[in-house]
């Protein structure tokens, strides 16, 4: 696969992680829940470790907390990702969502 092609899908997946995770009532899911939502619910079929460095990307810029759990990870949206889903603020490398209605 191409670099922009996994840049792009990379950025793609960051969002709807942030976006999964506000959809949960503690607003948290393991790593191997996201990696079924990525697969079954947007055809992105990709492995643990692919979603982990993804979960750590997050991390990194503060849109989500991590918690390691055995061979699992734990991720809760943070305050910067619900910013980020409200296009109050610009993660870099985390795809833009669309405006409301678009």
């Amino acid at each position: 696969m191409n670099d922009k092609r996994e840049q792009w899908l990379a950025e793609e997946a960051r969002l709807i992680i942030l976006r999964v995770l506000a959809e949960e009532v503690n607003e948290s899911l393991n790593s191997n829940l996201l990696v079924r939502h990525l697969r079954e619910r947007f055809g992105i079929p990709r492995d643990r470790p692919w979603i982990h460095r993804q979960l750590d990307y997050l991390r990194e810029m503060d849109a989500i907390s991590l918690v390691d759990a055995e061979t699992v990870k734990i991720a809760t949206l943070a305050n910067d990702g619900h910013r980020h889903l409200r296009r109050e603020l610009v993660i870099e490398g985390v795809k833009r969502p669309s405006r409301p209605g678009e």
